[in-house]
């Protein structure tokens, strides 16, 4: 797995950001997360050793693209034609983009997208059911030829089965929220989300249990460092086999 940022910072826009981890990050350091800006590993794609080869070689993949910002943010506007130019390029690797904002996605492709780069996923984040159902709709209509859905922070129970009806989604991941002032992530609504996939047949996988977990009737506070690990014991995931490969 590897990790491509080419720019930094994001601007809140629904429940899910409020407890942003990268806001939280640049905290510590007094730095302004709303500032969007191009980052040092802008053309990592593209960037070679010094034998000459890419220093992103296909063991790598999938490469998640834009984890402390938002690909389709307005901001970067500018720079992305040039970043869609890098993942068409590299065609050996699979991209996997994170997306809050599927509603700019269609202003946002490439002249040559058609129906969609087969080595780009996209997860559309639906962390309740009114994100769900408005952005959802939106996603199927999409040209797209890997779409994923992921609850994270997953705030409630969220019922999503009218999509996943549709046959296009191939996996669902859910997750807590981390950090000290993280909201409540209930494993029933994590079991309740697994039950819809099975039903039809989409692929499940519990990411992490967030700093704030319920199960049954009994709230834990899980460290940072066992969120992830907790949530594999859990024995959960279903179909977990499928693309794009677990987010760790």
């Amino acid at each position: 797995m590897a990790i491509w940022n080419p720019w930094h910072g994001c601007k809140k826009i629904s429940p899910g950001c409020y407890n942003c981890y990268v806001y939280r990050r640049d905290a510590e350091f007094g730095k302004d997360s709303s500032i969007v800006t191009k980052t040092a590993m802008f053309d990592l794609p593209l960037k070679r050793n010094r034998k000459k080869e890419y220093k992103l070689q296909p063991e790598s993949e999938p490469v998640y693209t834009c984890m402390t910002s938002d690909f389709f943010i307005e901001d970067a506007d500018e720079w992305r034609p040039s970043v869609w130019q890098m993942i068409r390029l590299r065609s050996d690797l699979n991209f996997v983009i994170i997306t809050k904002r599927i509603d700019r996605f269609q202003t946002c492709i490439p002249n040559d997208w058609k129906d969609g780069y087969e080595n780009v996923t996209i997860l559309c984040t639906c962390e309740n059911q009114v994100q769900a159902d408005y952005r959802l709709p939106i996603f199927l209509s999409l040209p797209i030829k890997h779409k994923c859905i992921i609850h994270e922070p997953m705030l409630e129970t969220i019922f999503i089965e009218p999509y996943l009806k549709s046959g296009q989604i191939e996996q669902v991941i859910c997750g807590g929220e981390s950090g000290e002032h993280a909201r409540l992530c209930d494993f029933a609504w994590i079991l309740s989300t697994r039950q819809q996939c099975i039903n039809h047949n989409v692929s499940f996988y519990f990411k992490q249990t967030g700093a704030l977990f319920k199960k049954e009737n009994k709230i834990y506070k899980i460290k940072r460092k066992h969120q992830m690990t907790q949530a594999e014991k859990a024995g959960i995931n279903y179909n977990d086999n499928s693309f794009p490969k677990r987010l760790s």
